[in-house]
């Protein structure tokens, strides 16, 4: 019997939002590798704010360091004392650089993708958009970052539903500003839809709504089985951000047997395969367009299911836990 392979994985401590969580998604590798590593979870003691309180977790992960040592994201900058040999960064998308600018962007690229890829053995990230993006900023050698893409839940299994042509749910997730949720109710404007809106929305988005007579529902802070529910309750996805890293809700949407609209630009496409409706998300007309092609036309509404179907099998949870072994296996047999 093979000897298991020790694992730290560094989690930051994680804050009390969210619906689909880093430590959500590498909770569910350790279990599936529980008989090929031996896991062992060191959450970091504070919040990753301020100097004084990074600097502790710093040390921290220092004290705790393993065999092979894997920091799920966040807190990049414990990569500064940790071995590198026996050392794996992730980082999931680069949007967290893109929404800053000045010094604070200049900072955050530095601290938070820079260093860290230079002290670490490998950078494992979720799409190659992403790979590209964390190329561009650090020119490192592309053979150091190992895309992994992000498994889908389990609970996302098909749940037929008849069309509901007449007033049909658009389910949209998140509220960030990438989401683009403004363009989507200006989008949805006069037509005889109903938006399911998951997050807080801002007052701006509140009074567009109004302006714009949209028919929506709102909700917020929601479990994994009620974020299901949604799914199943809903006609199709909207999800035409301007930026993601990945896309969870499009595999979710497509396990359930819901069709997609979704942006044609950074990893939406990739995560999509030839199962979405791709849209300029830029474009307001483009947005609307793709929902009234899908609300219209059933044949492209049936197949964009169909192809949903079989696209998320890429993503099957087994296999993807399996590529984190071999990753694992790498780092351990360094000597």
């Amino acid at each position: 019997m093979n000897e298991l392979i020790n694992v730290v994985f560094f989690h930051r401590k994680p804050y009390p939002t969210g619906h689909y969580s880093i430590e959500y998604l590498f909770a569910d590798v350790r279990r599936r590798l529980a008989d090929k590593i031996d896991a062992r979870v060191v959450e970091s003691t504070f919040y990753s704010r301020g100097v004084w309180k990074r600097l502790c977790i710093i040390a921290e992960a220092f004290l705790k360091r393993g065999q092979v040592n894997f920091i799920t994201g966040d807190i990049h900058y414990i990569s500064v004392m940790l071995p590198k040999n026996r050392t794996i960064l992730t980082i999931l998308d680069c949007g967290f650089i893109y929404q800053k600018s000045g010094i604070r962007r200049w900072l955050e690229e530095l601290f938070w993708v820079t260093i860290p890829v230079r002290r670490v053995a490998y950078v494992n990230t979720i799409s190659p958009s992403s790979k590209d993006d964390i190329l561009k900023i650090t020119s490192c050698d592309p053979k150091k970052i190992i895309v992994i893409p992000v498994a889908i839940d389990v609970l996302y299994t098909y749940s037929p539903k008849e069309f509901n042509k007449k007033e049909p749910v658009l389910l949209q997730v998140g509220q960030a500003e990438n989401k683009n949720l403004m363009r989507i109710i200006e989008a949805v404007k006069d037509l005889p839809v109903r938006l399911c809106i998951i997050g807080k929305l801002s007052d701006a988005n509140t009074r567009l709504l109004a302006n714009c007579s949209v028919r929506y529902t709102n909700h917020c802070n929601i479990s994994n089985e009620e974020m299901l529910q949604k799914y199943i309750d809903a006609d199709m996805l909207v999800f035409p951000s301007t930026y993601e890293g990945f896309g969870m809700p499009i595999l979710e949407a497509q396990a359930v047997g819901r069709p997609v609209i979704t942006s044609n630009v950074t990893s939406m496409p990739w995560v999509a395969g030839d199962a979405a409706c791709l849209v300029d998300p830029l474009s307001v007309a483009s947005i609307r367009a793709g929902i009234l092609k899908v609300i219209d036309d059933e044949e492209y509404r049936n197949e964009l299911i169909a192809r949903g179907l079989e696209n998320v099998r890429r993503f099957d949870p087994d296999v993807i836990a399996g590529q984190y072994y071999e990753l694992f296996k790498r780092v351990a047999a360094v000597r």
